[in-house]
Order: C-alpha cells, then structure tokens, then sequence
C-alpha cells in the first residue's frame, strides 16, 4: 500500500503541492545518465545498502479446523489456510490439501498473521547489555537524520530469538529518542543472518525517528544548549524541514538545468538533508515519539507547515484525548498497554488508551520498545482489551488482533505484503497454543514467507545466536 492510499486528503494535498516539480529518481545509481557519459546528471540512490534478504524455501502447507484470526477483523471457526509458494492462497473452511502437501490439524488451536512489532531496539541495544553495546542513539547533536539504525543492528541479538518464540515475524528498528531527529530506522525480517542486508524487508520504506518533549530537552537542556524547552524543540524542528526545503529546491534546480542540457553544477550533499528530502517526497515515513496531546496536535501543525505525513506517534500516552485529530490525519498511535506515570510527560496515562483510540475511529496499535516486552505483546494486548471491556469498550478479539499486525503494517507502509492473512500475501503466520490472548498459550509455530521458522516442540527448528552457544570449554567438568 502506498502513502496515497492512507493518507488524508489535506496532508496529501501538501505532499503533492511540494512534489508537482517532479521528484527525483532515486532508485538508480549514484550517477546515471541516458548516454552514460561523463556528463551524467547526478542522483543519488534512495537505498545504497540493499536487501539480500532470501526467503528460505518452502513447500506446501495446510493449517486445518483452527480458530483463524486474519488480523483485519475476522474470525472462522474451524477454519483452514492454505501456503504456496511462500504466500498464502487460501483461507476459509474445508479447504482441500493439494497432493504432496504438509497438513497440519490445529484442532482446539488458533492461527493469526505474525506480530509485527513497530517499536523495537533490538540489535542496536542488544543482549547482552553492557555500554559497549548501545549503539542506538547518536547523542552528539540534536538533529542526526544522517543516521541509520541499520548501522548498529546486530544480527546476533538474542533478542531476536526470544521475539521469534513469541510470535514476531517483522520488526521496525528504530533509533533512540535522545534527538529531535535521530535518524532513519529499518524494518526487519525476523530471521536468523549473518548481516543486516539479509534481514532487511525488500521494498519496505526507510522511516526517520523524530521526538518531542522531555527526552531532546532534558538532553541538550542539561548540556546548556538548545533545545533545552518545548519551545526549542519547536524552533529546532523548524530550522531543520526549512534546512531541507532549500535543499530538495535546490537538487530540483539542478536536475530540471540539467535535464535540460544546461551547463549545472550538483549542490553539495548533505547525508542528513538527503533523509529529510526523501520525507518531503513521501518516500520516508516518519515515526515521531510523542507523549501528551497538545505536542501532538503542535507537531501535526508542523507538518502541515512544511507538507509531511507523521505515519505515527509513538508512545502517545494522551492520543485518548485526540482520536479525532489523528483520524483526520491517517496518523496512527503506537502504544503500550499499562506503562505510564515514569515522568511528567506520561502522567496522564490511563490504561484504556489503546482502546480508546481505537473506539475513537483512529489506528491504534501496541508496541513494545522493550526487548522483554516485545516477547509477550499479545498478553499486551491482551491487558488493553480487558482493561477497555471493564470502561465499556466493547471490542471483539479479532478486532483487537489489528493492533498487532496490520495496523503496524499501514504505518510501515507494508500492508500490502504482510499483516493479515488474505490471499497473495506474504505467509507470515503463527499457530497458537490455545486463544492467544490467554496468558497461558504460547507460540507452537512460526512460518516467515511460508518456511517453518520456530517450532516450540523442535529443538532443530529454534535458532540459537552465537552468544548462546558459550565459549569453548564452558560447561565442561
């Protein structure tokens, strides 16, 4: 799914009001031209550090007589999915198992898309967490777009592992909240590598971390510069879309001079202003942690300012107190299920938020920022439900089940790959123990692209990451 195809009509009246002077192509080379001369117009590539990710082959599988939960508010009763090919093909009731293929009877069992967690760490803070670890938040300057979370995931996180055994197919990884702009963030397949690149998303847009209220301020506040009040925080956010207005006019200059066949000289290049230009573009999206309702409201008139699209807010603590401001936005709120009152910014926290949201007509989901949470979101999810039931909010599980996957997945951009189960898409995919929002059920099997990932009852089918292994002689008597 594109940003068109989510976005509200005002903030994508802005995005195409900067982009009618033609956006650049940036899917090519660094510099590229028609004849392939020495003359070529300078680009530079969106992604110069492409997906190798690989799916691991996979046959075909059929899940039968299960609780099916598609993730976009449906449930069947002794219901069946059908795996081809990596993609699922099949959903409904009484399916038929094509000749050679693996039938699994999931009696008394439930079956939903894999958990996308769209607030995670990992790799950046991994396990084992010592300093020489904590590679997540550039805290040198209070705008650091140049950044990219990629550059710090460790594959070998443990971490990784563990959000596996709890039913998490794809992570977004993004940078810390030290920064008004922290840098851009990565969106990962959860699966055993041996480089970042194989665990990359192929196609999934870059997102750019961006955060207001007490983190940046606290931060450079205590170092006596800016930003070290909301106010500033404000300006510093102002200066900087202004920094990168100027500069995508300017690329644009030199592109349409020389497109044209007019003598022009490439501005200079920023690595910061190139993430920020492709924001503008619609080509980023941006993830922006934010607690109270006033600074969300205040950053939503900032991107109307400089035409962006806020894709979410994260943390959100108060979106209960604006559900209507973010419907009208397409903006979604990603955020915990009971954390809150830790400082003043989260004081008014109260545990229905996410349902509230949610009742509110506005995309709601959980996430973890947690490297323990993120191995039990659906009891997370789980404890909103209730909690919301208790207010009133009647809301079914199914629906509910959106707040793991394809809401996640709209405010990714992946929506049309993965999230949900319906036909054509990704087969990512977890067999639950019993009702996955019972404390007591467990994951009994991941697929990720159709290939059995994690299987609880198999010691083989568990990835275990090197720091897991111990060292040479550990253990023996």
């Amino acid at each position: 799914m594109t940003l068109k195809a989510w976005m509200p009509a005002t903030a994508l009246a802005a995005v195409l009001a900067l982009a009618a002077c033609s956006a650049p192509d940036t899917s090519g080379d660094s510099t590229q031209s028609a004849s392939g001369d020495s003359d070529a117009v300078v680009r530079y590539s969106l992604d110069p550090y492409p997906s190798t990710y690989v799916p691991r082959a996979s046959g075909v599988t059929l899940i039968q007589h299960a609780t099916v939960i598609d993730g976009v508010g449906g449930q069947i009763e002794n219901g069946d999915v059908l795996v081809e090919n990596g993609r699922i093909s099949a959903v409904g009731t009484g399916l038929v198992a094509p000749d050679g293929a693996t039938v699994i009877d999931a009696t008394g069992r439930y079956v939903t898309p894999g958990i996308i967690d769209i607030h995670s760490h990992l790799g950046d803070y991994p396990s084992p967490g010592v300093d020489a670890n904590n590679d997540g938040n550039e805290m040198t300057s209070p705008v650091t777009p140049q950044v990219w979370a990629e550059h710090s995931v460790w594959p070998q996180d443990v971490g990784f592992e563990a959000a596996l055994a709890g039913g998490v197919t794809t992570i977004s990884v993004l940078p810390g909240s030290g920064n008004l702009f922290g840098g851009r963030g990565i969106t990962l397949r959860n699966v055993a590598a041996r480089t970042v690149q194989e665990m990359k998303f192929p196609g999934a847009p870059y997102t750019l971390k961006m955060a207001c209220g007490e983190n940046p301020s606290r931060v450079y506040g205590s170092r006596n510069q800016s930003p070290a009040t909301d106010m500033g925080n404000m300006a510093g956010y102002r200066a900087a879309w202004q920094r990168a207005t100027e500069y995508r006019r300017s690329w644009q200059e030199y592109w349409d001079s020389a497109e044209a066949g007019e003598d022009a000289t490439p501005p200079t290049r920023d690595l910061g202003l190139d993430t920020l230009m492709g924001v503008l573009n619609g080509e980023i999206l941006v993830e922006m942690h934010c607690y109270r309702a006033d600074q969300m409201a205040q950053i939503i008139d900032l991107s109307h300012e400089f035409g962006y699209h806020v894709a979410a807010f994260h943390h959100a603590v108060e979106a209960y107190k604006i559900p209507d401001l973010l419907a009208a936005e397409g903006t979604c709120a990603a955020v915990w299920a009971d954390w809150g009152g830790f400082k003043m910014e989260a004081y008014d926290s109260i545990r229905e938020n996410l349902p509230m949201i949610h009742a509110g007509g506005a995309c709601a989901m959980i996430h973890s920022d947690s490297e323990m949470g993120i191995q039990r979101l659906n009891q997370e999810v789980a404890k909103a439900l209730a909690d919301g039931r208790r207010a009133g909010i009647d809301i079914s599980e199914a629906d509910a089940w959106r707040w793991l996957t394809s809401n996640p997945a709209t405010a990714l951009g992946i929506l049309d790959q993965t999230g949900s189960l319906e036909v054509g898409k990704r087969a990512d995919i977890v067999l639950w123990s019993a009702d996955p929002f019972s404390t007591y059920s467990r994951a009994d099997r991941v697929w990720i692209d159709g290939a059995l990932t994690y299987d609880r009852r198999d010691e083989d089918m568990q990835p275990v990451r090197d720091f897991m292994l111990g060292q040479p002689g550990e253990g023996d008597e």
